[in-house]
């Protein structure tokens, strides 16, 4: 969220930064919003003149009363009333105005950086770097599913029936290597410095809406019914809910943070034959990154943060390449945006695996998270990152790592989470 004072000096780099973005529709949300500051700011006035007015008669009350001129501070007294039901009324509608400027607010998207190329959509984000030669096999490699079935790794079909579409049972060493590269993230991320937590799995709606937009709510988040809970998407929502209306010291930052946690989400619409099997679902396990820090540092983090999942892809001899995601990818909140993509030798091309995101200060306003200063407060940056999220990982892994007959080789770092296990074969 935008502080509104930015706002009413800069509209039109506020509407350009909404063209940037392809939402002309948002555009007529700046001049509402400035017109509902401009009211409510006439409103706060008159608050202050009749607070002062309320003031200055009750102490006059008192010196009558003393003098004896009891009729005179009756009188005082049926105009002190008057104020208080004026300021009232002039409170209520404050109320009123704030809540209709930060409801708009709310939908205003972040100023993105400088740096974010212009696009309208994802089919323009911006190749960045390749990591490792991606390589394609002489022999076919079939698909991740039907590999799974195979090793007895998988069972589908018994997941449609408990549960439906876009679930899934993992078993026997597939599901055990799901958990190998879940703990290896863990202590991959603990040996860079980061404090491991396991959050909530639930939180509430005002903590919703501020880590998220309304339209990745709608889209994302299944409520809890007859219960203000949510289950999160990924456990980055409840990690930056955890400063919610805190005052930080600045001793204490950076906060940086590696969560596991389950993460579920609606996934609406259809996807298409490349996301049949475990590529998109409605429920999959993660560990994440965080980080809180002063404004300064933000730019800083985030070149450190999408490295490491670059790092950590690489350590398993798995292929990746960054791209830079345009203004029109960018979710509302997001300032800047890099998606790291990892190879698929049976689609010959990347896939999305992991996401970086600097919010700047737009979740910190939502949520008032702040920074004690010298001067007076201020709002952290917040950002986040994909460690791993297994799912998709073993995709990668599997088919990176498949043999000609049917194997699939277990990487090195892998192994002593295996119980020394180098590979996984056919039982059959």
């Amino acid at each position: 969220m935008l502080d509104i004072k930015f706002v009413r000096e800069h509209p039109e780099c506020v509407k350009e930064n909404i063209r940037k973005k392809y939402q002309d529709y948002k555009l007529s949300l700046v001049d509402n919003v400035i017109a509902l500051d401009s009211e409510n700011r006439k409103l706060k006035l008159k608050g202050d003149e009749l607070r002062m007015s309320r003031n200055h008669f009750s102490s006059q009350i008192g010196n009558l009363m003393k003098e004896g001129k009891k009729e005179e501070a009756e009188n005082l007294k049926l105009k002190v009333n008057s104020i208080n039901e004026e300021l009232n009324s002039n409170e209520q509608l404050e109320q009123e105005y704030s809540e209709k400027i930060r409801q708009i607010m709310l939908k205003i998207p972040n100023m993105i950086h400088e740096s974010v190329p212009i696009g309208k959509d994802d089919s323009q984000n911006v190749e960045i770097q390749k990591y490792g030669e991606p390589i394609v096999p002489s022999y076919e490699i079939p698909y991740h599913s039907n590999i799974m079935e195979k090793l007895n790794g998988i069972d589908l079909d018994s997941a449609r029936r408990v549960a439906g579409n876009g679930f899934y049972y993992l078993i026997g060493n597939i599901a055990r290597l799901h958990s190998a590269v879940i703990s290896y993230a863990r202590d991959f991320m603990i040996n860079k410095g980061f404090t491991y937590c396991i959050p909530p799995f639930m939180i509430r709606s005002d903590v919703v809406t501020g880590v998220m937009s309304f339209e990745e709510m709608d889209a994302m988040m299944y409520k809890v019914e007859g219960e203000d809970l949510y289950l999160i998407g990924t456990s980055e929502h409840s990690m930056i809910g955890k400063f919610k209306d805190q005052i930080l010291q600045k001793a204490d930052l950076p906060y940086t943070m590696t969560s596991y946690s389950p993460c579920f989400r609606k996934e609406k619409g259809a996807h298409g034959i490349e996301e049949r099997g475990i590529y998109r679902i409605h429920q999959f396990e993660k560990q994440e990154m965080i980080v809180v820090c002063e404004p300064e540092d933000s730019y800083k983090w985030f070149d450190k943060m999408w490295s490491y999942t670059v790092e950590l892809f690489r350590s398993m001899d798995i292929p990746v390449r960054t791209l830079e995601c345009c203004s029109g990818d960018l979710a509302d909140l997001k300032a800047k945006s890099l998606d790291v993509e990892a190879w698929s030798p049976r689609q010959k091309k990347y896939f999305e695996v992991g996401s970086c995101s600097n919010l700047t200060d737009a979740q910190a306003r939502r949520l008032g998270i702040r920074i004690k200063g010298e001067k007076g407060n201020y709002y952290a940056h917040t950002l986040n990152n994909t460690v791993v999220a297994p799912p998709r990982m073993l995709i990668a892994l599997i088919e990176n790592n498949y043999q000609e007959d049917g194997s699939v080789n277990i990487p090195e770092v892998l192994r002593p989470y295996m119980g020394g296990i180098a590979k996984i074969e056919s039982k059959l």
